[in-house]
């Protein structure tokens, strides 16, 4: 037995020794294992960046798997999804980890980004390491983005619409970046395939690129020392004090640090399956219907904030906010390193740091929230006691008049207008026939939600039915009343992209 054993490990000894002779890897994969890392930096506040990587690993496996499902055609991508959801053996098992490996993805990003910029790590020499964060942080976000697209229900189609619309403002090229995005001037076979090829092939490869030379740059500059009030960074001097520092007292990153990202990534795989079993995938909700413009789509987690905030902002103001603001916070974060690339590292000497930190990320909080509601505007008006206006009361039926009577009384108007008159808290009622279903206006009446309480006890059933009767009247222009989107209708004509925005 002792002798099958010591030829078998021989002859894997003889195959190692065959390919290293060939390849020459065993020499710079030891080093970069057993590379220097000063002692204190083998700290939990340090395994971010390995986390985010075997995410990005992750995210590619489980890409793979569904591409050899999924079909990246207008016409069958949501019968695809919904074949991987019911037919698929663990199919919505391997959809649910890959929808929420891109969220858990994005939050290890950021938290990452936060670690360095309060560590003061991208300060000299790590310069370069830092402007090609940024870039991943923003090929993280694509990657998001596109894969909302991929499902291709009625949120992906009509929120690609919207983005469409929003990118047609820009000045003189408006309309070429809408065909070159849609491949065409409509959303249709050339979107999908166009979205496909950016999910699947130009970000992850592009992330896999930079992500190998990030890794390179940590690897010659080594990783950043645990930083110490009064100790300031100096070109003239630094890399001389860092390899003094890693001389008296650096660790191998393997296996001194390295367990701890190894710890830390397997509690984040771990806690991506967990949501991934409980919560299940994200979508796809009904299918993408043309006909039906009165909808409010709304994105993934990742972008709720960006959702509310333009929401919220005037109309006169969405359109420079939207091409100013996302040059400044990107130029912004590029130009760091180079004008604060010397001086103090640790985050008790820099104040306008640590504030500027605690402000983005308690508004990204707030606007988050507020994006998981209607957007409504937060103004408050009490208009109870105006009249429902004549033009609402005339060739209405006894019962729904009597719907306006408890409309009336019910106070209904403290938070919702009738003809621009009432409160601003919910949304206008002029049009809602048009943009709820009759069963969407008795759940959302009975049970609320958002912003709005339940009133399932505070009406009678005459009460309600009365006053459904009465909002069901309410449409513009005589408009046709709400269809629920995830019935699947026959309609004719072309598809078209509408002349939309976010609020």
């Amino acid at each position: 037995m002792a002798s099958v054993n010591k030829r078998s490990n021989s002859q894997i000894k003889k195959t190692y020794e065959w390919f290293d002779r060939r390849l020459g890897l065993a020499k710079p994969l030891t080093e970069a294992a057993q590379h220097p890392t000063p002692e204190r930096s083998a700290s939990w506040w340090y395994v971010f960046g390995s986390a985010a990587t075997v995410l990005l690993i992750l995210q590619v496996v489980t890409g793979i798997l569904l591409a050899l499902v999924y079909s990246p055609s207008a016409g069958e991508a949501w019968g695809s999804l919904q074949f991987l959801n019911h037919d698929v053996t663990l199919g919505w098992v391997l959809r649910a980890i890959h929808g929420w490996g891109s969220d858990f993805m994005i939050a290890i990003v950021l938290m990452h980004m936060v670690q360095v910029f309060m560590f003061g790590a991208y300060k000299f020499p790590r310069e370069l390491t830092w402007i090609i964060g940024v870039f991943l942080l923003l090929l993280t976000l694509g990657m998001a983005f596109t894969g909302q697209v991929m499902r291709f229900d009625q949120d992906a189609y009509w929120g690609l619409g919207i983005g469409a619309s929003i990118l047609s403002r820009v000045p003189w090229i408006g309309g070429s970046l809408v065909h070159l995005l849609l491949g065409g001037p409509i959303i249709g076979g050339q979107t999908l395939t166009r979205f496909f090829a950016l999910h699947v092939f130009i970000i992850p490869g592009t992330l896999l690129l930079l992500v190998g030379l990030h890794v390179w740059m940590v690897l010659r500059l080594g990783i950043n020392e645990w930083p110490m009030p009064g100790r300031i960074v100096s070109k003239a001097t630094y890399e001389r004090e860092y390899h003094e520092l890693t001389e008296k007292n650096g660790i191998p990153f393997v296996p001194d640090a390295a367990w701890k990202d190894g710890v830390f990534a397997a509690a984040i795989l771990l806690a991506v399956i967990a949501c991934a079993l409980f919560f299940g995938p994200f979508g796809p909700t009904g299918q993408p219907d043309p006909t039906i413009i009165q909808t409010a789509p709304k994105p993934d987690f990742a972008f709720l904030w960006i959702y509310a905030v333009l929401a919220y902002l005037p109309p006169d103001l969405e359109t420079p906010f939207i091409f100013i603001a996302p040059i400044i916070i990107i130029g912004g974060m590029l130009l760091l390193p180079l004008v604060a690339g010397e001086g103090e590292k640790h985050w008790k000497r820099r104040p306008v740091a640590v504030l500027m930190v605690s402000v983005i990320a308690v508004t990204l909080a707030i606007f988050t929230h507020l994006g998981t509601y209607t957007p409504w505007s937060p103004i408050m008006e009490a208009w109870s006691a105006e009249p429902i206006p004549t033009a609402y009361l005339q060739h209405r039926s006894p019962l729904e008049r009597q719907g306006a009577i408890v409309l009336q009384n019910k106070q209904c108007r403290d938070c919702h207008a009738l003809g621009g008159v009432g409160g601003m808290r919910g949304p206008a009622l002029d049009s809602i026939a048009t943009r709820m279903t009759e069963d969407q206006i008795i759940r959302q009446v009975l049970q609320g939600g958002g912003n709005m309480p339940a009133y399932g006890k505070a009406l009678s059933p005459a009460e309600t039915r009365a006053l459904v009767a009465f909002l069901m009247t309410l449409r513009e222009k005589n408009l046709a009343p709400a269809v629920d989107a995830s019935r699947s209708l026959a309609h004719s004509g072309a598809m078209h992209v509408p002349v939309a925005t976010t609020r």
